[in-house]
């Protein structure tokens, strides 16, 4: 288990907070507002209504032990930047947060964010991989020009080993993970690796890239 703090209880930050703890995780929820905070109060660990823009409440609420903090307060550029100064500042493991816009991604990158999101980009993208190509199952993005897609494996490479199949060399991309049909996850499977029918490929590479996987 692991141990959270979501700050924004909007729809983003609702989500993730209640999706967490039902996960089985710990999670602390924070919102400047009472109704928001009441709205999750039954689906969270704790939930509490206090200002994250001021560091005292922060403080004082011990969110320096928790393993992640998630700023979902994306609204305005000042507020998100404030809080994550203050999450940093604290010294906080990790923060992630929410951005409206690429510029609003900069400053929080800049100001020390781990990773930061733009839910509504990055859905975006993951529905246009999923309409473009039908046997594109997830797309991941790590940034604007590298991502991780989820992929059935083409028919073509079944029976084939890893090294045989060279996808480096072929397309620009690694094959990080493999999911059997049983779920059971290969994790940096080895080159000797034979690909199955059935199998679902993770392969990391530039999103140009990975966009000629779809046509396999």
């Amino acid at each position: 288990m692991k141990t959270f703090v979501v700050i924004g209880l909007g729809r983003f930050g609702e989500a993730v907070a209640t999706e967490l703890c039902a996960l089985g995780h710990e999670v602390l929820a924070i919102d400047a507002s009472e109704e928001s905070v009441q709205r999750v109060a039954d689906r969270v660990t704790h939930a509490v209504t206090g200002d994250a823009r001021d560091p005292v409440v922060l403080r004082a609420l011990g969110v320096r032990n928790y393993d992640c903090a998630v700023v979902a307060a994306g609204g305005d550029v000042g507020n998100s930047a404030l809080i994550t100064l203050n999450l940093k500042d604290l010294g906080i493991k990790q923060v992630i947060c929410k951005a409206q816009s690429r510029v609003h991604r900069k400053v929080l990158e800049k100001i020390g964010a781990d990773r930061v999101v733009i839910p509504e980009h990055e859905m975006g993208i993951k529905l246009a991989h999923g309409l473009s190509g039908s046997n594109v199952i997830n797309f991941i993005e790590l940034s604007e020009d590298y991502g991780i897609v989820e992929i059935e494996a083409p028919s073509a490479w079944y029976g084939h080993t890893i090294k045989e199949l060279d996808v480096r060399a072929k397309y620009g991309v690694n094959i990080i993970a493999v999911r059997k049909k049983s779920r059971e996850m290969n994790v940096a499977p080895g080159g000797d690796y034979v690909i199955e029918s059935g199998d679902v490929v993770a392969a990391l590479g530039g999103n140009e890239a990975l966009e000629h996987l779809h046509d396999l």
